[in-house]
């Protein structure tokens, strides 16, 4: 077997997530362009990830957010991006290392990428599963219909939604 020296998957990954750190540098200084919005899913436990015991108790694998139309003070830089989100009308500051993200849809466009998380280091591993995620790979929206949701548990917080509802048919 034939070894890869050159680590192409870890160049499409790592080229990938500049896409994703592009849109939202744009979106952080310019705002999102019309129809525009952005589904991220990420590792909560993820080394780096910061958010507050409140919500990691309510997402203790993975955690969806929805940047659309209300968030603030949205900074990006080369490892990470910050964000204020309110979850239950309690506002709360995230920080997510782009590591961390495992995938990315802009549903008004039917775009979509998704990262293998895998080799993300975790603060208490024991509670992720161990399934490795698949390969990063960009998706359509149609892609992403077929695969399955992104879960997370809802205890009065934020509603994980199908993104079926919101299309057009």
């Amino acid at each position: 077997m034939v070894t890869d020296h050159i680590r192409y998957d870890v160049l499409a990954r790592d080229a990938l997530r500049g896409v994703l750190r592009k849109v939202l540098t744009d979106a952080a200084s310019q705002g999102l362009p019309g129809e525009h919005h952005f589904f991220i899913t990420f590792v909560s436990k993820a080394d780096g990830v910061k958010i507050s015991s409140r919500l990691l108790a309510q997402y203790p694998e993975e955690m969806t957010i929805i940047l659309q139309h209300q968030f603030w003070d949205l900074t990006v830089l080369e490892d990470r991006f910050e964000v204020g989100l309110s979850f239950g009308g309690i506002p709360e500051r995230l920080i997510v290392p782009f590591s961390a993200i495992k995938s990315f849809l802009d549903p008004s466009v039917k775009f979509g990428l998704q990262f293998d998380t895998s080799d993300v280091a975790e603060v208490a591993p024991e509670t992720l599963p161990a399934a490795p995620a698949p390969s990063a790979v960009a998706v359509t929206a149609e892609a992403a219909e077929s695969a399955d949701e992104p879960t997370a548990p809802n205890q009065g917080g934020a509603e994980v939604v199908r993104l079926d509802r919101f299309r057009k048919k």
